[in-house]
């Protein structure tokens, strides 16, 4: 399916317009709510006591088990609240993200995503580049593929996030970035210390993120993650932030279960998205072959296992 870039923008132009005066109301419910998001530096240098708590949090999500991680195949359904997609349209794409295949192979930077929403399937391969390298992604609409460039920086801006909501620290204990502390934060019951981080390359095609992980004071998990859009011009100088909850231990790695997003900046407190994990499973021996093309192959194309509880989503 092609789209036309001034479609999007269009569109965008009209949604902006259609809010715009519920935006001084909303805007007025964060003013207690507020949250430090201040940007690190690029001269900054990483404080220790900082990466000592990566490097905690990493080893209480289960690091060394995540290390013998070759393919990781992951299912989620969740909604969209019907404001974002009207603000975001090509960022939350709800028209084909009702439900969601994820495929990964770590090793190789390499993430696969099939998503399914009521006018079809939408499948994304994100290669992440090594290091300082922005990588690149390809996208398909219903076997077609897509070359509107906002429509694929803001897949890749999500296969990114997806990625980091799900692993936590994981996602970051081996990629370039300068640490500090930056206080408490209450998450919940949870009394959480803040990790901020400048990420360099950012999510997506960013060329830099900040970003602030709430870590529990007791177990070391991560609670809450917020971070930066600077990947797509619609999103520059959003900060939203994801809530992760109901931990699973599944072969050795805490794997959270349930999401809830929020924007902070330019609508403080407005809800994004809702998601769960419906599926999980470990090292099928899939190749990055059968992840891609504009659908998964072999035995990478059954859904992800179903958790205890869960309905399975085909995908």
């Amino acid at each position: 399916m092609r789209r036309n870039p001034a479609d999007f923008t269009r569109r965008h132009l009209l949604s902006v317009a259609a809010i715009a005066p519920l935006l001084p109301v909303l805007g007025g419910l964060g003013g207690c709510a507020s949250a430090p998001l201040s940007p690190i530096d690029s001269k900054e240098a990483t404080d220790a006591a900082a990466l000592a708590l990566l490097n905690d949090s990493a080893a209480a999500h289960g690091l060394t088990a995540w290390r013998r991680v070759r393919d990781l195949n992951v299912g989620y359904a969740g909604e969209w609240r019907a404001l974002v997609g009207r603000i975001h349209p090509e960022l939350s794409d709800t028209h084909f993200r009702s439900s969601v295949q994820d495929r990964l192979l770590p090793a190789e930077g390499l993430m696969a995503q099939a998503h399914i929403g009521p006018n079809g399937h939408k499948q994304v391969v994100r290669r992440i580049g090594p290091e300082q390298a922005q990588g690149d992604v390809q996208v398909w609409y219903n076997g077609r593929t897509s070359p509107d460039n906002p429509l694929r920086h803001a897949s890749a801006m999500v296969a990114d996030a997806a990625r980091l909501f799900l692993l936590g620290p994981l996602a970051l204990v081996d990629r370039p970035a300068v640490l500090r502390l930056a206080g408490l934060e209450q998450v919940g019951d949870y009394a959480c210390e803040r990790l901020m981080v400048r990420l360099a390359p950012g999510l997506g095609f960013s060329p830099v993120e900040q970003l602030v992980l709430c870590i529990d004071r007791r177990t070391r998990l991560m609670r809450r993650v917020r971070y930066t859009q600077e990947g797509l011009s619609s999103t520059r100088g959003s900060v939203s932030e994801v809530d992760v909850s109901e931990f699973q231990n599944i072969q050795g790695v805490e794997w959270p279960t349930r999401f809830h997003e929020r924007m902070r900046k330019p609508i403080p407190l407005l809800p994004v998205r809702d998601w769960r994990l419906t599926g999980l499973d470990i090292n099928r021996g899939w190749s990055a072959a059968d992840i891609s093309g504009a659908q998964f192959a072999g035995v990478a194309q059954p859904a992800a296992k179903a958790l205890p509880g869960s309905n399975p989503v085909v995908g």
